[in-house]
């Protein structure tokens, strides 16, 4: 197997500097540690890092003071904003089916806060993280087929079949990271007279995405898979359906004018944005967006791609090992690897894999409907990488599957606690 990855392989570097750590080994010694978890939560840049290390001395109230202070994090947070919509090819000619920036906690606050603005009915599939299952009041759920060519039929038929206000889709699967063509379905969203949301939070840290040239109407994804710290993201998308909702948070910041029986709401993003903003959060996601414009999408992808190959084909070498794959003829896909080793549970890979110093994910990913469909009501293993991956934290990986393929059986190590959540989800 090893001489299979040499044949197959080249050294490959991690593209930016993140942070690192070294953790505790079972017999005593420490290691690096070898993060294949990135789709869950991805380490922060230290760019991102110093970004905020930046404001922390004039760090004050946002869109409420005066005074330097104020006025200095009042513009680090609107220039955030800016830098968001520049990240993503917002639509910002002044005209009124613009875009607008809303920060928010994460991709589920985003995708709620959206739920909230729908005028009609939301068309999903059965393939979709909860975060774009659960949210929607009105949806119709169309079930996936084997190849990506059957399920845009399927979904043509649902969205032509009857009015529908909204098509909300992944950009690419927190389960298996096959990409679906967002452009080609926005026009089929448009033709059929809907509009199209994104749920990016497994495409926005791996690919380019353009609104303008896409046609993605709404677009929503988390800093903390961006490399950003928690608490942080962002919906962006086209303002009418927003300014026309009640706000998301009645509150301080949303509004114009309050009387004791009358309220005026302030127009998107104040509309949605009630409460002190999270300073820190919006600046280090937009610094995030920066260093990976910087670093160059192109660049992103050979490097990841690079990887998955690496990735795949060592575990393909490896018997009992099962790699998932939801459409056949899938022609892209970020660098997550899914897959099950016979005779041995999920959790016990993890923990194996966590006692050779490296973290992997567990469970059913907050995607129960397509283990389900799967046949994996009990989970999968899902390793994920990133800017901070290398080549030799791939072969870490293979051989440490490989040694557990060939013992089938349980790890040595004091128990740990693995997965992430009692369902072995994935939160957004």
């Amino acid at each position: 197997m090893t001489a299979v990855l040499d044949r197959c392989t080249t050294d490959i570097a991690p593209l930016a500097e993140v942070s690192g750590t070294c953790v505790p080994l079972p017999s005593g010694a420490q290691c690096r540690y070898a993060n294949f978890d990135y789709a869950a939560s991805a380490p922060v840049l230290a760019q991102v890092g110093a970004r905020i290390g930046e404001l922390v001395p004039t760090y004050a109230s946002v869109h409420r003071g005066a005074g330097y202070a104020s006025q200095v994090s009042t513009d680090a947070y609107e220039q955030a904003r800016v830098a968001v919509a520049e990240f993503v090819g917002a639509r910002t000619g002044g005209g009124p089916g613009d875009d607008v920036v809303v920060f928010t906690r994460n991709t589920t606050d985003s995708l709620n806060l959206l739920a909230a603005c729908v005028p009609g009915d939301v068309v999903v599939l059965d393939v979709e993280h909860h975060a774009n299952l659960l949210p929607w009041k009105n949806s119709r759920v169309v079930v996936a087929s084997d190849t990506i060519e059957e399920t845009i039929r399927s979904l043509v038929g649902e969205l032509c079949s009857r009015p529908a206000a909204l098509l909300a889709v992944t950009g690419a699967s927190n389960v298996t990271g096959e990409i679906l063509p967002v452009a080609r379905l926005a026009e089929i969203a448009h033709a059929c007279g809907a509009r199209i949301l994104v749920d990016a939070a497994q495409l926005a840290p791996h690919r380019r995405i353009d609104l303008a040239a896409s046609g993605i109407d709404y677009l929503a994804f988390s800093g903390h898979k961006l490399y950003a710290p928690f608490g942080a993201g962002v919906l962006v998308g086209r303002r009418d359906w927003l300014d026309a909702a009640a706000p998301y948070l009645a509150g301080g910041g949303a509004v114009r004018d309050v009387t004791l029986d009358h309220t005026e709401w302030a127009a998107s993003p104040a509309r949605h944005e009630a409460g002190t903003p999270n300073l820190f959060g919006a600046a280090g996601l937009a610094a995030a967006c920066e260093a990976l414009t910087d670093i160059g999408f192109d660049e992103i992808t050979r490097h990841e791609a690079a990887l998955t190959a690496q990735l795949t084909e060592g575990l393909r070498c490896i018997d009992g090992v099962r790699l998932l794959r939801l459409w056949s003829d899938a022609e892209d896909s970020v660098g997550i690897v899914t897959f099950t080793v016979d005779g041995v549970a999920p959790r016990e890979v993890a923990a194996y894999l966590a006692d050779h110093g490296i973290g992997v994910r567990d469970g059913r990913f907050c995607a129960h409907p397509v283990l389900n469909r799967l046949g994996l009501p009990g989970g999968a293993v899902r390793a994920s990488l990133g800017l901070g991956t290398g080549s030799e934290d791939v072969r870490r990986l293979v051989d440490a599957l490989a040694e557990l393929a060939t013992r089938g059986g349980a790890h040595d190590g004091a128990e740990r606690v693995t997965g992430g959540t009692p369902t072995g989800g994935e939160t957004r």
